[in-house]
């Protein structure tokens, strides 16, 4: 028996569920493929945000929530470019600083194994972002085998409008692409008020009446600078520097702790904070011995000998404000370096470089020029031949990058010119033999300094481990030691910190704009298409059953025929 059109709608809408037909699609379409996988997280590290002088240097934001896009896919401020380091040129940097809303940077997996050729465009790059004013958010991640799978698939899932075919390709593959969300949960980054910049001073009297004595100076800052504070960690600049002063502290110790080889001469090792941020800590060290009310070793000080970037090459370069007169105490220490490195080292050269304090820029070429503002004689030495090389600012000063023998080699250079001045020697070799330069000892400290990030804003902490550490072995060596803070006027602070400088990115697998657009486009068309369906289901009914019907008459029309 059949039912009637009107008899079956109304057990159709009684009996059947008929909204399923509606919910089960959209669950099916709008669900995960595969939830475990969507998301995906890592620790990434701000660029550089600081203040010197009133000028603001380094990004100005924290927060991202962009969807990301490759380096050549995206298009407007609400995207996140997502690249590889050694993918990114200068060029591109100031296209996506101007125009895209934020960049995350994945590092290389082995930073020590670039070809010079990319070693010197990611310098080049560094130094364009830190002259720039930037206003988006800059992070950096390390590479990781997830990481470099979402940059992979970044990169081949939108085609831009140029590389396409056609319209219609170029559509397609907007719909269809796996997209991903970058999530930067943080907050807005704020000046810090907590703000303790270390320098530790320590010396070694000489043998007599201490202030009746001549006084040398050994300096050297510890802190490192890069684009990243978390990433700086300065092996060469100025990691070595401050290793080859321990050693000199070590060495002399043992000479001063016996009567018969005391010098004539009192010998100051100075261990400054902030160096990469125009010496604040020589400055405030300045400050305190020469203008206080007590009287200073330093006023009258032979020479102060500043160390930076000593490991990057055998050959070493005395860098001078104002050349030293003949027969003055400089002018015996350069002449004994030259003699010396001769001798030692026959492939070992010693040059001066001259060149004027030029105090109309920002920040001043090396930290001798401190001293000599305040006219005490002072010179720097380096491997380097020129304080604009980028190895004093980079993050791809790594341990790896840095020989410890040859360190040592310049230490060793180094001490026995000392020995020579301090002890009135015109020949010999003072440190041989069980009291020497010890290799391992070199390796120990670059090892250490190198096992973190030494940017100052990370070590302005009255509680910092590794201020603490240096502090103890000068203990170890020197006399009185002493560990003096400097805290930025709150008024008008000389520099500024920020306090953002690490984060957790979120990385969410999700679709495209344009493919919730036609998602609901086909949305819209199913549910009219089942109204239409629900509304005129009475008239379908018949339309199908006469045909159902005609079909069975034939049929039967047929058989009958047939037999």
């Amino acid at each position: 028996m059949w039912f009637e059109a009107d008899e079956f709608v109304e057990l159709f809408r009684g009996y059947i569920p008929y909204y399923l037909l509606i919910a089960l699609p959209i669950f099916i379409i709008m669900s995960p493929v595969n939830p475990v996988t969507a998301a995906h997280e890592f620790p990434v590290h701000r660029m550089q945000q600081y203040d010197l002088h009133g000028v603001a240097h380094g990004c100005r934001s924290s927060p991202v929530n962009l969807e990301a896009r490759s380096i050549s896919g995206w298009g407007t401020s609400r995207h996140c470019v997502v690249a590889r380091l050694e993918d990114v040129t200068t060029d591109q940097f100031r296209e996506i600083r101007s125009r895209a809303g934020a960049l995350l940077i994945m590092l290389p997996q082995q930073m020590a194994d670039l070809s010079d050729d990319i070693k010197q465009q990611m310098l080049d790059l560094e130094e364009t972002m830190m002259s720039l004013e930037i206003s988006i958010p800059v992070y950096f991640a390390e590479w990781s085998p997830s990481l470099q799978s979402i940059l992979d698939d970044v990169s081949k899932s939108f085609i831009t409008d140029d590389r396409a075919g056609s319209a219609a390709e170029a559509l397609l593959n907007s719909v269809s692409a796996n997209g991903y969300q970058i999530v930067i949960s943080t907050s807005q980054a704020t000046a810090r008020t907590d703000v303790n910049v270390a320098t530790i001073q320590g010396k070694l009297s000489g043998y007599g009446v201490e202030e009746k004595l001549p006084t040398i100076a050994v300096v050297a800052h510890y802190d490192s600078f890069g684009v990243a504070p978390e990433l700086s960690f300065g092996a060469d600049s100025n990691g070595s520097g401050v290793a080859m002063l321990m050693e000199l502290a070590r060495l002399f110790s043992h000479l001063y702790s016996n009567s018969k080889s005391h010098a004539r001469y009192n010998i100051i090792f100075l261990l400054s904070g902030a160096g990469k941020l125009n010496y604040q800590g020589s400055k405030k060290w300045l400050e305190d011995q020469l203008d206080g009310l007590e009287g200073s070793l330093i006023q009258d000080a032979s020479y102060i000998l500043c160390l930076d970037t000593v490991a990057t090459s055998r050959n070493l370069y005395l860098h001078v404000s104002k050349p030293p007169r003949e027969g003055s105490p400089g002018a015996q220490l350069f002449k004994e370096l030259k003699d010396i490195s001769e001798r030692l080292y026959p492939h070992k050269t010693v040059e001066g470089v001259h060149k004027k304090i030029n105090l109309a820029e920002e920040v001043l070429a090396w930290e001798h020029e401190r001293y000599s503002i305040r006219r005490l004689p002072a010179f720097t030495l380096s491997s380097l031949k020129s304080h604009k090389d980028s190895v004093r600012s980079t993050i791809l000063d790594v341990r790896e990058n840095i020989d410890a023998e040859c360190l040592a080699e310049n230490t060793q250079v180094v001490a026995e010119a000392l020995a020579r001045h301090v002890f009135n020697l015109s020949s010999g070799q003072v440190f041989s033999d069980s009291l020497g330069v010890e290799v391992d000892s070199m390796r120990s400290w670059l090892d250490f300094l190198t096992s973190q990030p030494r940017s100052a804003q990370l070590l302005a902490d009255k509680n910092s481990p590794l201020v603490s550490s240096l502090k103890d072995v000068m203990n170890r060596y020197l006399k009185e030691v002493k560990l003096t803070y400097q805290t930025p006027d709150k008024r008008d602070p000389e520099f500024v910190f920020y306090d953002v400088t690490k984060a957790v990115v979120n990385v969410y697998s999700v679709k495209p704009a344009i493919f919730d657009l036609f998602l609901t486009i086909a949305i819209t068309i199913y549910l009219g298409l089942i109204y239409l369906i629900i509304q005129n289901f009475p008239l379908l009914y018949t339309t199908v059953s006469k045909f159902i019907s005609s079909k069975k008459v034939k049929s039967h029309e047929s058989y009958s025929i047939h037999y």
